[in-house]
């Protein structure tokens, strides 16, 4: 037996050591097959969840653009549309005109240029102050809405503990935050004061910026107009760039962001003030979710990016605006062209038009659907880089 061991020892060590290099490798083989299997288990559970998450922040921001265009837009609208009306008001110009041609003897020649004047400028005042309040205040609240409604999903998110929050239960918050109805014990993700101080900022134009609005547009209207006749004649072109004009006057005035201060405050506590004068207790030094929502708000109005939105809102509201006066006087009239006094009236009936609920007029429609402003507030709701 010792002989025979000596003789094929060598033989016994290499296969014991062939087999167990086999068995060796074989188990870090199988080792490193059930670690594959089970990194490719877990990329697919983080895949699947990553779509599920990615579905529901679709869904969510689908039904929060649909709000904003449900309740908070045509309420503001219908508000700024009655504060327009009555700030800008040529009712007493047109009674006055029309008197003085039924009686001729009431006014001279000189009062009655001077009333046609102020027709002229505060016809286009009005029409261009519409256009661009309605453009701006279209915009401001589609970012109140997607900062808000990013701030309750992540919020929502964390209180109930869970990514895979159901979208019925999101919206449900949402909902339920917007219009007041929640409990106490629900308010803790956003304080009701809070939240009816932000979605009420909608109205800052309208109750606060809208004197320096009308001020500093009918300056750029006179401008504008300085020297046109009521005899010049007028066609699409004419109205086009003294439409673009007027603003491109109006949003170079001052510093490159001044028209922000017409929308919001510059401070959001005065504003916090303001609203809440009333409220007992209301303590201004502390920072709050609301004043979070402002500075975010703001910084998002004065960022290059949405200047850039609002250049291109203002130019395909102009477009369509231009589309809706060729209609009303005749795209055949504009293009051989009209004496401005012919054209004044009609340009102050627009006005109204602009102002209906985005359910029933295409303006704030074609704004929205510009694909760069679709993306912008895509990306504004992920809060993702917007360049």
């Amino acid at each position: 037996m010792w002989e025979l061991w000596r003789r094929h020892r060598r033989k016994v060590y290499l296969t014991v050591g062939v087999l167990g290099s086999g068995y060796l490798l074989y188990r870090l083989y199988d080792a490193h097959i059930r670690r594959r299997s089970e990194l490719e288990r877990e990329l697919a559970n983080e895949r699947e969840n990553d779509e599920l998450i990615k579905a529901q922040m679709q869904a969510h921001f689908e039904n929060i653009q649909q709000i904003a265009d449900t309740t908070t837009l045509p309420h503001a609208m219908l508000y700024l549309s009655s504060r327009v009306a009555e700030e800008l008001d040529i009712m007493h110009l047109t009674e006055r005109l029309i008197r003085g041609k039924g009686q001729p003897n009431t006014m001279t020649t000189s009062e009655k240029l001077e009333l046609w004047d102020r027709l002229k400028i505060l016809s286009f005042t009005r029409m261009v102050v519409s256009l661009w309040a309605m453009t701006m205040l279209s915009l401001y609240i589609r970012v109140q809405v997607n900062i808000l409604g990013r701030h309750l999903y992540i919020d929502t998110a964390r209180d109930l503990g869970s990514s895979d929050l159901p979208v019925s239960s999101i919206l449900f918050f949402y909902f339920s935050i917007l219009y007041m109805a929640f409990s106490p014990e629900e308010a803790d993700l956003i304080d009701r004061n809070e939240l009816q101080q932000f979605l009420a900022s909608a109205d800052f134009l309208s109750n606060y910026g809208m004197s320096t609005l009308i001020s500093n547009m009918q300056a750029a209207a006179s401008e504008v107009l300085k020297g046109k006749q009521l005899k010049d004649l007028f066609n699409s072109t004419v109205v086009h760039e003294t439409v673009v004009k007027i603003l491109d006057i109006f949003m170079s005035m001052g510093s490159p962001h001044h028209w922000v201060d017409y929308i919001m405050p510059e401070d959001a506590r005065f504003y916090k003030f303001v609203a809440f004068s009333d409220s007992a207790g209301t303590n201004l030094s502390d920072v709050t979710k609301f004043d979070q929502l402002m500075v975010e708000t703001r910084a998002v109005l004065s960022s290059v990016e949405f200047a850039n939105i609002v250049d291109i809102s203002l130019k395909r509201a102009v477009k369509a605006l231009m589309e809706d006066i060729n209609a009303q006087l005749g795209e055949g009239n504009l293009l051989s062209g009209m004496p401005l006094a012919k054209i004044l009236p009609r340009i102050a009936q627009i006005t109204p038009i602009l102002f209906e609920e985005p359910s029933n007029k295409r303006f704030i429609q074609i704004i929205q659907n510009i694909p760069e402003v679709e993306l912008f507030f895509t990306l504004l709701y992920a809060n993702m880089p917007i360049s």
